[in-house]
């Protein structure tokens, strides 16, 4: 699970783009709508959103905005009760929207747009990639008894990386083939799950630092395309100073001391492991991965704890009743647990430059890093080299 980057929300959904001159109209009909409820248009600004227009809905659910407009501007068609759905419209555009009552998310069609027919090819691919992953949790579910735990979960962390590799390489060919639109600014932001992007802003930074060239040129005067330029501007400071001082967690490094309190609220502290091969974990109880890697814990702890091996687990969770049940119902209550509670605001999540959970550094008896993000039979292989 990836560490959330800050981002406007409204560019979390899908949305449409054309070009011409002119008004934009964004016309249709909400099914079962009650006659005289208010439809807000919201724009997104750099900053904020703000609400430009409202209509009242006739008889038959009807509506119509028309904006004079000089650029692509994202909406954000809304109702009363805060049902909404965020559109990218153009000008000349005549978008015509139709929707059921508290339904605006999933509208029945949109149209009017050539930016239309891009999202919803991305989204459907997107929709998929998220269903297939799902997947795997169901398939997960119902091995949790099998005595072949292990091998499943080998299967479907194999699967799992590749519809990530898969919906990633799309996302790249999709940015690449929309050159200049700024449906290519939504796609830089979709999620497979909360805090699970699909393109990582460190390791695919250039497809920010492209994207945000080639809009900024095109669109100078576009609130959000402001924001995306100045947020790579922070992005790309950021990955140059990681770069001069994450050399500390390479291997044959020391790990940072870590001094946070157990279940009973005894502080422990990673150097009390010395003198111990340890497997450094960071987790939490809400994150299905790391719940599917414990399994393999288990099996990695007892194989080999006779032989000095530990393990000193770190856990993101919010609530101490949160992590309390995570740790009983995977049977993990053998090794070494400590949390400050503090969720990603938890200290060692920038003492060890933590962008996504599970992740795991493997120590030496000194405390010095050997590897790190080692799973499954990786780990096994590994420990059984050390203690061979």
């Amino acid at each position: 699970m990836k560490k959330q980057i800050i981002i406007p929300a409204l560019l979390l959904t899908f949305s449409f783009f054309s070009c011409s001159k002119d008004s934009v109209v964004i016309s249709g009909r909400i099914d079962n709508a009650v006659k005289g409820e208010f439809l807000y248009l919201d724009e997104l600004l750099e900053n904020e959103l703000k609400t430009v227009d409202s209509v009242r809905l006739d008889e038959n659910g009807k509506f119509s905005f028309s904006r004079e407009i000089s650029l692509p501007v994202f909406y954000m068609l809304k109702q009363e009760n805060g049902n909404f759905f965020t559109l990218l419209a153009a000008p000349g555009e005549k978008i015509e929207f139709i929707a059921k009552y508290n339904s605006l998310n999933e509208p029945e069609s949109v149209r009017g747009s050539e930016g239309t027919s891009k999202m919803i090819e991305y989204n459907k691919k997107l929709k998929a990639t998220i269903e297939k992953i799902r997947g795997l949790y169901d398939i997960y579910n119902q091995n949790t008894d099998s005595p072949e735990l292990s091998k499943v979960m080998q299967t479907l962390d194999s699967m799992n990386r590749a519809y990530l590799s898969e919906i990633n390489l799309f996302t790249k060919d999709f940015i690449d083939n929309n050159s200049g639109s700024l449906v290519t600014l939504i796609a830089l932001y979709q999620q497979i799950a909360p805090r699970v992007f699909v393109l990582d802003p460190v390791n695919d930074i250039n497809y920010f630092v492209r994207v945000d060239s080639i809009l900024y040129k095109k669109y100078p005067e576009s609130g959000p395309v402001r924001a995306l330029h100045k947020q790579v501007a922070g992005l790309v400071e950021s990955v140059e100073a990681e770069k001069g001082s994450s050399a500390f967690l390479n291997p044959g490094t020391e790990a940072p001391e870590i001094s946070l309190p157990s279940p009973d609220g005894k502080v422990i502290t990673l150097s009390s492991t010395r003198g111990k091969i340890v497997l450094l974990d960071f987790w939490a109880a809400w994150c299905p991965p790391c719940r599917q890697e414990n399994p393999n814990l288990v099996k990695a702890y007892n194989t080999f704890r006779d032989k000095g091996f530990e393990i000193f687990q770190v856990s993101l969770d919010r609530t101490r009743e949160a992590w309390l049940e995570g740790i009983r119902e995977d049977n993990i209550g053998m090794w070494i647990h400590v949390s400050d509670l503090k969720y990603w605001n938890s200290s060692v999540v920038s003492q060890y430059r933590i962008e996504s959970i599970p992740h795991n550094f493997l120590l030496d008896r000194e405390g010095r890093i050997i590897a790190s993000d080692l799973r499954g039979q990786e780990l096994q292989i590994k420990l059984a080299e050390i203690f061979k």
